[in-house]
């Protein structure tokens, strides 16, 4: 599809189950056959392959990360997938971020819809929902908690600004959702699991409801059920302890200030990229499978360049293991980042540009389309019903959907307004 063409179907309208491509010679492909290796892992088995296919994971971010991630959990059979993102492929994206070819990047498409699409094309029989989006205190209950379908079980955070993950420490710590921090930098990993301190009598009453087993209430809330390796945790027997961990704040009480190295700035290697996702969705798969006990409690790092020269990577873990008492988040529970307050404008990994938030303000495409070709000094105007895109001078506006743009070619926020205000509207 190219820009100034039609797409198919707007990514924000839900898509449901991914169209398997034709075939004149066979059939779709049975779970059997697709998901054999893996359940002849004791971890997984048949018991775990369909929890897997009854889970639901969001994962915040189709980059790098969010890529790798999402292509890990559709093969390994996880039922639904939400993606987030708020950005369009570009050139520089194809380095690193598995999902998307040279087409996505020629034609601008969004990061969740170019990744829903290219799923379809490797397992056809999970549920994929590309939102296009920029997760914002206002809209993250919608994108996360959603009210016209189940939430998601964990979220997976594959953002590339702390802005945005004390927002999501914030959302999953009042509403006891579980969620997976991951970064990537240079050659640089890390990776951390927080289970907040209100996850497992929430996880274990749904789970019971869900089974017509009645009340949850008897089970000690810090304690999950367990079983054989394998088996849904709702069906087994016995108890393991399963304690909190400490949430993103506990360990970095703020975000960090001055100079913060980006992938624009320090580069970034698709190895640590690919090791600290498949550590994310290792530890994810240990959730959806019912054995959360198993989970690390670490903060892990890794530096795969070793500029020390040892033999070994250099590799460190700082304990999450306990919350910390006095932590503003999970202790003293004041959620100043979904509140909103002090909310900063964002400058995106790996370009100048600036985000102009205008969210829940539609956009007619067509009439802004005739309206912006009669001026001359406009250049490389091209849109489908996904985005609208044009050039001025050394700026490129890229307006999506819900009227929120990014504008390429400055870090400037006073010239960016300047230039949305002018041809979209204050």
């Amino acid at each position: 599809m190219h820009l100034n063409e039609c797409a198919e179907a707007p990514a924000s309208a839900s898509p449901e189950k991914n169209s398997p491509a034709a075939s004149p010679t066979a059939g779709p492909i049975a779970d059997a056959d697709r998901y054999s290796r893996q359940v002849l892992f004791p971890g997984i088995g048949p018991l775990g392959q369909q929890r897997l296919a009854a889970s639901h994971v969001a994962i915040v971010g189709c980059g790098a990360m969010g890529a790798a991630s999402a292509s890990l959990l559709a093969r390994a059979g996880v039922g639904t997938l939400s993606l987030i993102d708020r950005d369009f492929v570009e050139p520089s994206n194809l380095q690193r971020q598995v999902l998307f070819d040279e087409a996505d990047a020629r034609d601008s498409l969004p990061k969740a819809e170019a990744a829903r699409r290219h799923i379809a094309l490797f397992n056809s029989r999970i549920t994929v929902h590309a939102r296009i989006a920029d997760l914002t205190p206002t809209n993250i209950a919608d994108l996360l908690a959603p009210t016209n379908q189940p939430a998601p079980q964990i979220v997976l955070d594959a953002t590339d600004n702390f802005e945005a993950r004390y927002l999501i420490n914030d959302f999953a710590v009042q509403r006891g959702t579980p969620w997976i921090y991951a970064a990537a930098i240079g050659a640089y990993a890390a990776t951390m699991n927080i289970l907040p301190s209100n996850l497992s009598s929430r996880t274990l009453s749904e789970r019971s409801e869900s089974k017509g087993e009645g009340s949850a209430s008897t089970v000690p809330c810090s304690l999950f059920p367990v079983g054989a390796p394998g088996e849904p945790f709702w069906l087994a027997g016995v108890t393991v302890p399963c304690p909190p961990t400490a949430c993103l704040a506990c360990i970095f009480p703020k975000p960090p200030t001055g100079n913060v190295e980006t992938c624009d700035t320090a580069g970034i290697l698709s190895t640590a990229v690919n090791l600290a996702a498949s550590i994310q969705v290792t530890e994810a798969l240990k959730f959806l499978t019912g054995q959360p006990h198993l989970m690390r409690r670490t903060l892990l790092s890794f530096d795969l360049w070793n500029p020390a020269g040892n033999a070994t990577l250099d590799r460190s873990e700082i304990s999450a293991s306990t919350p910390r008492p006095d932590c503003e988040v999970c202790g003293q529970r004041v959620f100043t980042h979904l509140a909103g307050r002090d909310r900063a404008h964002i400058t995106l990994c790996g370009r100048d540009s600036v985000q102009i938030h205008e969210n829940r303000r539609p956009v007619d495409f067509s009439a802004l389309r005739a309206r912006l070709e009669s001026h001359a000094d406009i250049a490389d105007l091209r849109s489908n019903d996904l985005l609208l895109r044009f050039r001025r001078g050394p700026l490129t506006l890229t307006l999506f959907a819900d009227g929120r743009a990014i504008i390429q070619g400055t870090t400037d926020i006073a010239l960016a307004r300047s230039l949305y205000a002018r041809f979209i509207g204050s």
